[in-house]
């Protein structure tokens, strides 16, 4: 059995699913996929659809591996999703497990996602049901959420409220998780979809910010004593035809410990800011973080963090 024990960020890493990018699909047959296309911004190429080049998914397992090898030397259990043929099925991938499912705690949380057709990646994941405390999120009541819309700061979580993290979704979490003696603070910093390349916590009272989006008024009432690193820029990664995430992927680091995090390697002045306060950096690069939507925080479900 998978054990459930991840209250925050940062604490010491014990367990962990990585992602796998086999099979990665771009929907065609999703509705709210489709609608969601027609409000993009990028105007110089269209939404892909269909599967995704297979020398795009080869190439973004090495980099996974390579991901995994660095974990694994850190002592970290590493799991991997299920296999499922989303080209076949009409769904999209197992490259980002942070968005599929949300670990508070002790719990287990399903959530009613965004795209329809992402809840089969649920299959994925069936050995983190038995034994643990899970919650199901309603998926016709009007809920949206992506399990990336929440930060977990401990006895308190950040919402960000987006097209993928809806008023009623958050309504539903309080109403779980607030006798349970939680605090779940809503934020609404800009137009995009999830919280992990806005506010990125390192440990315990140190948080990377997006100065683009988020100005020194808005940080979240729980990290007011925080320190923040304040990123006014990162190098953009190139992309594949369509740029799925923005540049600020980047910035969607992976905290192993308090002491000890995985940055992509090309952000060297991100990297210096990170070390100046203490940390230890692990250089990884994720290739295809823009073309597939998903740097290390977004590839990764901890499972076990040791308190």
């Amino acid at each position: 059995m998978i054990h459930v024990h991840s209250h925050n960020e940062w604490d010491p890493l014990r367990e962990i699913f990585v992602g796998c990018a086999t099979y990665a699909n771009w929907p065609s047959n999703d509705p709210v996929f489709a609608k969601e296309s027609e409000k993009t911004t990028w105007k110089e190429s269209p939404v892909p659809s269909g599967p995704v080049p297979q020398w795009i998914i080869d190439e973004a397992n090495e980099d996974l591996e390579g991901l995994c090898d660095i974990l694994r030397s850190a002592g970290v259990v590493v799991n991997r999703p299920k296999e499922i043929n989303f080209q076949e099925r009409g769904g999209m991938y197992n490259y980002c497990p942070r968005d599929r499912l949300l670990i508070v705690g002790h719990y287990v949380v399903d959530p009613a996602m965004m795209y329809p057709c992402r809840q089969m990646e649920l299959s994925a994941y069936t050995e983190l049901f038995p034994g643990n405390l899970y919650k199901h999120m309603p998926t016709h009541e009007g809920m949206v959420l992506d399990a990336a819309n929440v930060c977990r700061l401990n006895d308190t979580l950040l919402f960000l409220e987006s097209p993928s993290g809806n008023s009623a979704a958050y309504e539903w979490l309080c109403s779980h998780f607030e006798k349970l003696a939680y605090t779940i603070e809503k934020v609404n910093f800009y137009s995009g979809v999830h919280i992990d390349s806005t506010i990125v916590p390192l440990r315990e009272g140190l948080a990377l910010v997006n100065a683009s989006r988020v100005n020194p008024e808005q940080v979240p009432k729980c990290m007011a004593d925080w320190d923040i690193i304040w990123v006014h820029n990162i190098e953009a990664q190139d992309f594949y035809q369509y740029p799925y995430a923005s540049k600020w992927i980047a910035m969607n680091t992976l905290s192993i410990d308090p002491d000890t995090v995985i940055v992509d390697k090309n952000q060297t002045e991100l990297i210096r800011d990170i070390e100046r306060k203490g940390l230890t950096v692990v250089p990884h690069e994720l290739r295809h973080s823009r073309t597939l939507g998903g740097g290390f925080h977004c590839v990764t479900l901890d499972t076990w963090r040791e308190a």
